[in-house]
């Protein structure tokens, strides 16, 4: 009777400490919502905050060095944030329309592009650029993000921004 005894409160012991345990090195996700609305200066859902919070089912390692977070994009419509040992990850936060000052001004300006209208897609990258026509499936403003079709129909629509008249496009990192 006693073994059997030892073994049950043995396996209660590490019943109970199992879920610390597994919570141990991983970052704690509120941190990083927090993190993001003192970056931005605004709450969760508020106009320039975070759209939604993190989604909790990440799971991402501890990162002991702290995050880093900045800025992703011309129009700041998203932050980076990320932890900067080797090894470690980023998410990409975005943000409630209304963010930095360049999306709020960007977005008070006129269309320029008409929804059903033909545009060139450019694509910028470190030593390189790609174009393609492409309709408008959304109206926009210089510095807007619309959806727009490639003409060759191949593929899902593509989110780019208006760059100006007839022409819209995004620019990697």
């Amino acid at each position: 009777m006693r073994p059997r005894l030892t073994g049950m409160l043995a396996a209660a012991t590490i019943a109970a400490m199992s879920p610390p345990a597994l919570a141990a090195g991983l970052t704690d996700l509120s941190t990083i919502d927090r993190a993001v609305a003192e970056f931005t200066g605004a709450a969760i859902g508020s106009p320039g905050g975070a759209r939604l919070p993190v989604d909790r089912r990440l799971r991402l390692a501890d990162c002991a060095p702290g995050m880093a977070l900045e800025w992703y994009g011309r129009t700041r419509n998203t932050v980076i944030v990320q932890c900067p040992e080797a090894g470690g990850w980023r998410i990409y936060v975005p943000l409630v329309d209304g963010g930095g000052a360049s999306s709020v001004a960007a977005s008070q300006g006129p269309d320029v592009v008409s929804r059903g209208s033909r545009v060139t897609i450019s694509v910028k990258g470190s030593g390189f650029t790609l174009s393609r026509q492409g309709e408008a499936l959304e109206a926009g403003a210089i510095g807007e993000w619309i959806r727009v079709q490639p003409l060759d129909r191949k593929g899902d629509p593509l989110r780019a921004q208006v760059l100006r008249p007839g022409v819209v496009g995004m620019e990697l990192p």
